[in-house]
Parts: C-alpha cells; sequence; structure tokens
C-alpha cells in the first residue's frame, strides 16, 4: 500500500495465472490465483484430451497481432503495471524478456520478437498472464518458484497460447469481476441489488485496488493452453516436460500456501473452478510424452544465474504481511489481522477476509475532519452522494478515530458496512472498509480497528527485504541443513522443498545449487 487512486476498470487479462498484492501491486500473501482467473489454472479431473503435438488435434488460433489489439494493449499495458506494483527491474527483467520473445515468436502471432512486450512484474503474487497485442507479463515471485528456462517458457507459453487461441474473447460474455485474493465474499461478486447508492459502493468500493476484470475459462480451453503451452515448448528446442513440472510446483505452493495459513480466509482461486490439480499435471506430462520431441534442454544454470537475487515476497516499500500482522515501515503503521482470517497485500488495499467478513484498508485525501473523511470515502465509492448520518469517535492507541455504518441490500440478504477511519496527523488518514452480517457492524473485526497503531522508528527499520539466494550444496548439506538457512520461522522446511521441487527423501549432492530465502 503506497497510494490511493482510482478503482482501474479497463478490459483486463485473457488469462490470469496468479496469487496477486505496499498496498502496491497486488500481492496475494498465501493464494495462487490462476484458476479462477483462467490462467495456469491447476484443472480438475476429466478424461485426457488427445495429443495437440503428436497427433495435431487442431485447434483455432489467430496468426497475427492486428493494430486493434495492439493499439488496446498499449492502453492496458500501464494500468496493468499499476496494479501489480509496477515493472521489476534489473538483470532478471532483461532475461526474462529474452526467453518470453523466443517462446512467443512459436505462437505465429508474429515472428519478430520486438512485437512482444515481456515484463517482469515486481509482485510477490504467484502470477503471469498475456493480454492481446503482444503483452506477456510473469512476477518475480512466481518466477522464484521456479527452477529452469524451460519451466518458465512453458508458464509464458501457456499465457500466449490462450491470447492466440482467442480464449478471452470466446469468453468475453461471461466476464466477470474476481478478486485476485479470492476473498471477497459473493455479495461482491456482482449480486448487489436495488437502487440504493451503498449497493454501489459496496460493489465498487470494497474491491478498490485488490478486482480486475478477469475470465474464467473452461477446463478445455485451459487443457488447449496447456497443450499449445507445450508445443511452443517443443519448437523452441525446450523440454516439452517442464510445463508438467511446473504445475506440480504451482499446486504444493499452493498446498503449503493453504497450510501456513491454517485454511483461513477463502480457498484458493484455482480451486473453485478446477478441483483437481494432479488432474491437469498428469495430463501435461502424457502430452509432452506424446510429442515426439526428444529434447531435454533446460538451462537450468543460466536461470539460476538469472534468479539469483530477486525479491522475494512482500517489498517493504510497500508493507508486508507477516503471519496475521501487516505493518508498512514508509507509513509507520501496523495491525493486527483476527484469528482465523487470511490477509493480502494490494495495489490500494490490504484486504482481510474470513466466514465473518471482508475488511479492506487503504487510504484516501485528508482535509483533517474524519467525518468529511468518511463521507468523502462513502461519496467515492457510492457514485457521488454519500447516504446522510453521524459518525462515532473513539481514540485508537492514541489516534483520533471514528466510524459509520450502513445497510445494504444483496441477493441474499442485507449486509452492514462499515467505514473505520484514523488520524495519523499531518494531514494523512487511513481507514477500513469492513462488510459483515447485517446487525453485526464492526463485530468480527473489533480486535482488527483496535489494533491500528503507529510504528516505531525501530521497528520500521528492522522491517527488510527477503531476496532468493542460489547456493551450491556442499558435502554434508542435507535438505534439513540448508532449510535451516531460510528466513523463516514457520515452515522452513517445507518452504525450502517446495521453491526447489524436492522431497523430503531428497539427497543432494556436492555441488548442486539449489535456492534458498535469506
Amino acid at each position: 500500500m503506497n497510494r490511493f487512486h482510482e478503482q482501474v476498470t479497463a478490459p483486463y487479462p485473457s488469462a490470469i495465472m496468479g496469487s496477486g498484492k505496499g498496498l502496491s501491486a497486488v500481492k496475494k500473501r498465501y493464494f495462487w490465483t490462476c484458476a479462477a482467473t483462467g490462467t495456469l489454472a491447476l484443472a480438475g479431473a476429466m478424461a485426457a484430451a488427445p495429443s495437440v503435438i503428436g497427433q495435431q488435434r487442431a485447434i483455432r488460433t489467430v496468426s497475427s497481432i492486428n493494430p486493434q489489439e495492439k493499439e488496446a494493449g498499449a492502453k492496458q499495458h500501464p494500468q496493468l503495471l499499476e496494479e501489480f506494483g509496477g515493472a521489476y527491474a534489473g538483470p532478471q527483467a532483461k532475461y526474462v524478456e529474452g526467453v518470453g520473445r523466443r517462446i512467443a515468436v512459436q505462437s505465429g502471432l508474429s515472428n519478430a520478437q520486438g512485437d512482444f512486450t515481456v515484463t517482469l512484474l515486481n509482485s510477490p503474487v504467484n502470477n503471469a498472464f498475456a493480454i492481446p497485442g503482444g503483452y506477456v507479463y510473469v512476477t518475480r515471485q512466481l518466477m522464484a518458484l521456479m527452477n529452469d528456462e524451460a519451466e518458465l517458457a512453458g508458464v509464458l507459453g501457456h499465457e500466449i497460447g490462450h491470447v492466440a487461441a482467442q480464449h478471452g474473447q470466446r469468453r468475453q460474455k461471461t466476464a466477470q469481476r474476481n478478486a485476485v485474493g479470492g476473498a471477497l465474499l459473493q455479495v461482491l461478486t456482482g449480486a448487489l441489488l436495488g437502487d440504493s447508492a451503498i449497493g454501489g459502493l459496496l460493489q465498487k468500493g470494497i474491491g478498490t485496488g485488490s478486482q480486475l476484470l478477469t475470465l474464467k475459462f473452461s477446463r478445455s480451453q485451459e487443457y488447449e493452453a496447456d497443450d499449445l503451452g507445450i508445443r511452443y515448448l517443443a519448437s523452441g528446442g525446450y523440454d516439452p516436460r517442464a510445463l508438467s513440472d511446473m504445475l506440480a510446483s504451482l499446486a504444493a505452493q499452493s498446498s503449503l500456501d493453504s497450510r501456513v495459513m491454517g485454511n483461513a480466509g477463502a480457498m484458493p482461486e484455482w480451486a473453485s473452478t478446477h478441483p483437481d490439480p494432479a488432474s491437469r499435471v498428469g495430463r501435461a506430462a502424457r502430452e509432452a510424452q506424446r510429442s515426439g520431441s526428444t529434447s531435454t534442454v533446460r538451462n537450468r544454470d543460466a536461470f539460476l544465474n538469472a534468479v539469483d537475487g530477486v525479491l522475494y515476497g512482500d517489498d517493504p516499500k510497500q508493507g508486508v504481511i507477516e503471519g496475521s500482522r501487516f505493518r508498512h515501515p514508509d507509513m509507520r503503521l501496523a495491525f493486527t489481522a483476527p484469528s482465523g482470517f487470511g490477509m493480502e497485500n494490494g495495489a490500494t488495499a490490504v484486504t482481510v477476509a474470513g466466514s465473518g467478513g471482508q475488511a479492506q484498508f487503504s487510504a484516501a485525501p485528508y482535509s483533517g475532519n474524519l467525518a468529511a473523511y468518511i463521507d468523502s470515502v462513502l461519496a467515492r465509492l457510492g457514485g457521488g452522494k454519500a447516504p446522510e448520518g453521524d459518525v462515532s469517535r473513539t481514540t485508537v492507541n492514541g489516534l483520533p478515530a471514528a466510524w459509520r455504518t450502513v445497510r445494504a441490500n444483496t441477493q441474499s440478504g442485507q449486509v452492514d458496512a462499515t467505514v473505520f477511519a484514523y488520524d495519523f496527523g499531518g494531514g494523512k488518514a487511513y481507514h477500513f472498509l469492513l462488510l459483515t452480517g447485517a446487525g453485526q457492524g464492526v463485530g468480527p473485526f473489533a480486535s482488527m480497528v483496535q489494533s491500528v497503531q503507529r510504528l516505531s522508528a525501530q521497528d520500521a527499520a528492522a522491517i527488510r527485504p527477503r531476496r532468493v539466494e542460489v547456493v551450491t550444496v556442499k558435502a554434508g548439506d542435507t535438505v534439513q541443513s540448508l532449510a535451516k538457512r531460510m528466513a523463516y520461522s514457520d515452515s522452513p522446511l517445507e518452504r525450502f522443498l517446495t521453491i526447489n521441487a524436492l522431497t523430503a527423501q531428497s539427497v543432494l549432492r556436492p555441488g548442486q545449487r539449489v535456492k534458498i530465502i535469506v
């Protein structure tokens, strides 16, 4: 979270694989957002489709990038950069661009690598997507989960495959808003009814900075994108098995994240539409075998050289989430989510969600009057007019605070929407937008709204970024001993195994290179 801005509403990607996340780039802390948004989503059980390579099953694809798509993509590009934390700078970005362009030309959309804009995003979300016009994206967090260049090429090829097969256009009529964090209640997915301004407020407001216009692709379309990704790997000279391996790592990461968070919040988004990850992993492996390609090129060393040093997890400049606590060193603030609730850092808001409701922490312009501030939030989110009513005032950890609750009707019944605001002085104010059951008001979030506090200079200075470090295994090293070097107090062994695609029984050999988080 680093600033407040209006929600971006332009047409969005044809595919998002994600998990996502300052209140800056959508930062999904614990979920991979692939499935609900339709990208490298782990698909559910379904009979294996015929091979697209070995038997050349026909998939309808386009063979060029038309000027209209190029123009539309150019307009969406800066909005996507803003939503996902901006472009990541450094040698990693240049490496990803090169790999992405080489695999993109395999799609037939263009034979010129320069026609493709491939961007590494500064986001801690496991995410990748592409939009028409030759724009392809992958987050640094997803890059850190990969273990070789072929896996990177496979992920990008899958996303390009969605565009080449025009899946976005074919699914346009079923477009719907999905939270990148996968935690918004059903009432926020277009279920709000009536002419109440609050209905519009909730639908537009609580998702600000955390929602994208995304498409749910059918399982057959996900399989087609997999098949095309495998085709591109084979024609590009890579090992076509790489996509299956990457899918397996994504499944393992999603499972780990769910365990670490104690299944708080919502289920991983891919699970909502693709309930059986093993099915897709196995299918991709079979397709690779049927491709007829004998290439084993993975370019592991080149990839590890590139990923070494990349930022991992939250960027402190955008705020960090550790367990149930959010801290922002620049804004000098902190708060703690209620027990049993999941948390996600977003482009303009931190989202907190669980079975008891949804909340988002954000900022807005402040003139020094908390009542006017709350009304301005309601007015901006409600289409220009705030419903009449008085605010209640209190003090939270020395901070002047105020709140107001309004009632809204939805298809599933009435809900309470609360704006709880804090004056941090110096012309700065922040607020929670809470959504709970009718009559509950602040209810499930009572402990959270009372936990907001200033962050001391000492605590702010102690927040340091995590990074990927590639190390060489020495004689006597084991997965257990190397896991102890991970910069995590919770589940260090599981985290080490997951980012290296290893198991607890894996035996490391001297000279082998592995990743740790420091």
